[in-house]
């Protein structure tokens, strides 16, 4: 059976893994098996349940055995890699072995930031680097934890067979990681490094140079789409898992930012390498900026006033003098690791601030990036960060990434008031069917019967919320009714850590059962208590939105406080909002909406995470079912059955729970 076809293939798998075949999954693989072979990029939402991992892993390893060339595997969660590596793919392999012309192959790929650097471990450059905060520095325990992780960096580096982050247990914080670690920008590279043939990072890409189906991150990615060199095996196929993250993860790569500690880490990197007149340029343009951006207003830029102007220019022009003065200094390779460190960090702001400057120039009508200027409280401590970012994605993952490999593009959540439009859009997917970026959009559905399974409660009768962002005394009251008539087995999804914060003390307050809140343990720590016990409820913010998997009867009811539009003073959102609508469209349905939608989605679909559970999504925002976009939200939402009947929800809940 060497060359069984694709439903052949998934049929002998599902059989050996002790499955059934779902209609959904099986429309998926051919569906995906068609789009290899046509090279039209596919968009499939496949609902949870559906199997997916195993309807594109199929095609994918079929297509990369036949043509003996990889295929690309891409998601946004290190959880979905590690299910994909050290699950699926294995034993997918075991149990097609007999009708395959050979077992498949398959490696994870990471970014160089997750393996150890062995040069910058043995040439002691991991305690010169200034990588800790300064002021850490200064406290003898915080020092002296970082010298301890360091040590013991140093002495797993001779144990341990991949160097990857990842499998280091317990792990360590990330400023102690990065005294081991390096970028790619860096990275003196294998062949210049003295332990290039040893290098964790490049035996991992020789790996995955090897393998039949590669697994990496949407942010290596989007690196390997925006950098010129080939940070990914040549591939001519990509799936793309979790596509509703993209676009972000996308955009966060592309983001760059200037802030005073890095400025500071650069001058202390450069003291040994270059003359005391280029340290002190460098050191006085950091300080003047530094101050500007500590003094001004956040907030998005509109217009670059001359004084910061004037200061971003004489940061360039110090940044790119001290460059080229290490880059044409006699090569010292002692201190080789330190020299490609500080040329990077030096790239890295003289780059953003030419970005920034050019992005104000007059000759450019129409502005490709958005520039803001954030005050974050760190510590106590306000830290000022001047950012950019590009306004959209879509033209370089249109060239970029879909001009390069026929793609798939998976989630359960991908259509948006009932479409696959809007995320073709932000994706730079032209119209369907188009010969320049041919793509059809296909929903599997879901194996769930939600109009059966389900309840979405929409407290109608509620006032709208407040713009403070905490609940009224109705809003309370209607969480707590609803609580008492699920008997705890709540996830409560709020619009931010304050809301969620002051629901649960007061929850506590009203009620004998347990609630947990975000940020008191590890996220992972919390989901596990609220999944043991069944009386436990949950509060929490946006990663609960898309990052809880509690199948069974501790998960009942799913409460989201208030429709999860952007922020108001969100820049990149509102740029990008005032952008379309500068165009003619409608800015808000199209970027606050559709962002909403999303979010929306994503949350409900924490309920039903098994075909036999049973519960209710709770919206306690009015306009769920009066705002002219109500009904465009709703079409984002599986098709539960509908209510706004306070009484019959709270009697299908203690039904639930045999009450």
């Amino acid at each position: 059976m060497a060359d069984a076809s694709v439903p052949e293939l998934l049929a002998t798998a599902v059989a050996a893994l002790g499955g059934s075949e779902r209609d959904g999954q099986v429309r998926m693989a051919a569906a995906v098996a068609h789009a290899f072979d046509t090279g039209e990029h596919l968009a499939v939402q496949a609902g949870t349940g559906t199997g997916k991992s195993l309807a594109y892993l199929i095609p994918a390893i079929a297509r990369a055995l036949a043509d003996d060339h990889p295929v690309v595997v891409s998601t946004a969660t290190i959880a979905l890699q590690r299910q994909l590596v050290d699950r699926d793919l294995p034993r997918l392999a075991d149990a097609l072995e007999d009708v395959l012309p050979r077992r498949p192959t398959f490696a994870l790929l990471k970014g160089r930031r997750n393996y150890l650097c062995l040069n910058k471990i043995h040439s002691g450059t991991s305690d010169e680097s200034g990588d800790a905060p300064q002021e850490e520095l200064f406290e003898p325990f915080a020092a002296s934890a970082l010298g301890r992780d360091v040590q013991r960096l140093t002495a797993w580096a001779d144990d341990t067979d991949t160097g990857d982050r990842d499998d280091l247990k317990p792990g360590v914080p990330e400023r102690s990681w990065a005294q081991v670690s390096v970028s790619a920008r860096e990275c003196l590279g294998a062949t210049r490094c003295q332990f290039g043939t040893d290098c964790f990072a490049e035996r991992a890409r020789a790996v995955a140079g090897d393998a039949d189906i590669v697994v990496t991150n949407h942010a290596l990615l989007a690196i390997d789409a925006i950098s010129e060199t080939n940070v990914l095996p040549d591939h001519d196929l990509l799936v793309v898992d979790e596509a509703h993250e993209l676009v972000d993860r996308v955009t966060s790569v592309a983001t760059a930012e200037l802030t005073a500690a890095a400025l500071s880490i650069a001058v202390r990197r450069i003291t040994r390498l270059v003359s005391p007149e280029l340290v002190q340029r460098l050191d006085a343009a950091s300080l003047t900026f530094g101050s500007a951006i500590h003094d001004g207003a956040p907030g998005r830029m509109d217009y670059l006033d001359d004084e910061l102007a004037t200061y971003l220019a004489a940061l360039r022009d110090a940044a790119g003098a001290v460059r080229s003065a290490i880059d044409t200094a006699p090569s010292d390779p002692r201190a080789a690791a330190a020299r490609k460190e500080a040329v990077a960090a030096l790239s890295e702001i003289a780059d953003t601030a030419a970005r920034v400057l050019t992005s104000f120039e007059p000759a450019i009508p129409d502005r490709t990036d958005v520039v803001w200027l954030s005050h974050e409280d760190t510590r106590g401590s306000v830290r000022p960060v001047l950012r950019v970012a590009p306004l959209s994605v879509a033209g370089l993952l249109h060239d970029r990434l879909f001009g390069r490999a026929t793609t798939v593009l998976t989630s359960a959540t991908l259509t948006v008031g009932g479409s696959f439009d809007a995320m073709a859009g932000a994706w730079g997917l032209g119209p369907p069917h188009q010969p320049d970026t041919g793509w059809r959009g296909l929903d599997v559905g879901s194996p769930f019967q939600h109009a059966k399974a389900g309840i979405l409660y929409v407290a109608a009768h509620l006032p709208p919320p407040g713009r403070d962002g905490t609940g009224t005394t109705a809003q309370l009251d209607e969480i707590a009714g609803l609580i008492t008539a699920a008997g705890g087995r709540t996830l409560g999804l709020f619009s931010s850590m304050r809301a969620a914060r002051a629901a649960a003390e007061a929850m506590r307050e009203r009620l004998d059962i347990p609630v947990l809140c975000q940020g008191e343990d590890t996220t992972g720590a919390l989901v596990e208590q609220f999944a043991a016990d069944a009386d436990t409820s949950l509060f929490g913010t946006l990663s609960l939105w898309q990052g809880v998997d509690v199948p069974g009867p501790s998960l009942s009811l799913v409460l989201i406080d208030r429709i999860p539009f952007p922020r108001p003073d969100d820049p990149l959102l509102t740029a990008r909002q005032r952008a379309i609508s500068a165009r003619g469209g409608n800015g808000f349905m199209a970027v606050a909406a559709n962002h909403a939608a999303l979010l929306l989605a994503q949350g409900a679909g924490r309920l039903l995470r098994g075909v036999d559970d049973r519960g209710v999504v709770a919206v306690l925002d009015s306009r769920m079912a009066t705002a002219r976009y109500a009904g465009y939200l709703r079409a984002s939402l599986p098709p539960f059955w509908a209510t706004t009947d306070t009484d019959k929800v709270r009697l299908a809940l203690r039904r639930l729970r045999g009450g």
